[in-house]
């Protein structure tokens, strides 16, 4: 196979290449599932104990973009080609023009700046080649990490809903931020 040149190619930019998940990324996935914090952060609950077969089934089912999942699923890349996270379009309303992003950084892999570029790339093609209108998305309220990379693009706290999501023996609220395409637009670098 020939070199592939990058250059050019829109599901990149300066820290990280965005393509289809494969079956080949359970392990990945599998090994982040092991930071209970970070997914309970992302999946509003404690999830029981990993499986090896459950990853590697949940990564088939969401590989090659399957239409049938409602999300398009990619796997985030550094530019060394290393697999440093996971995004997802979801819960796409074409009539409304809404949508969501769905995102885990590798443990090892945070803090360096992938989450918030891959973010741009997603919002980029969900904003100016989809038409959409409106990001929705909502954090657990002590999830400093994604409500960081959510301020950084831009997006507003839109409000709370009080003590929605029992975890770790108590009610926690949900933060609603939210970003139109006018905005997200007028701040891109």
């Amino acid at each position: 196979m020939k070199n592939i040149k990058y250059d050019n190619y829109y599901w990149q930019n300066e820290l990280v290449r965005l393509r289809a998940m494969e079956p080949k990324d359970w392990e990945e996935h599998y090994y982040n599932c092991f930071d209970s914090k970070a997914r309970r952060m992302l999946q509003y609950e404690l999830e029981l104990p990993p499986t090896v077969k459950e990853n590697m089934e949940s990564i088939e089912k969401f590989s090659y973009f399957s239409p049938e999942t409602g999300r398009i699923m990619f796997t985030v890349e550094n530019l060394y080609g290393e697999n440093v996270g996971g995004a997802n379009i979801n819960s796409v309303d074409e009539r409304n023009g809404t949508f969501s992003i769905g995102m885990q950084i590798g443990v090892d892999y945070r803090a360096k700046g992938y989450g918030t570029a891959a973010m741009r790339i997603l919002l980029d093609y969900a904003f100016n080649e989809r038409r959409l209108n409106k990001f929705n998305v909502s954090v657990l309220d002590g999830n400093i990490g994604s409500s960081s990379v959510l301020k950084k693009l831009g997006c507003i706290n839109e409000g709370v809903i009080r003590q929605n999501v029992f975890t770790e023996g108590k009610f926690k609220d949900v933060i609603l931020f939210g970003l139109t395409r006018d905005e997200f637009n007028k701040n891109r670098i």
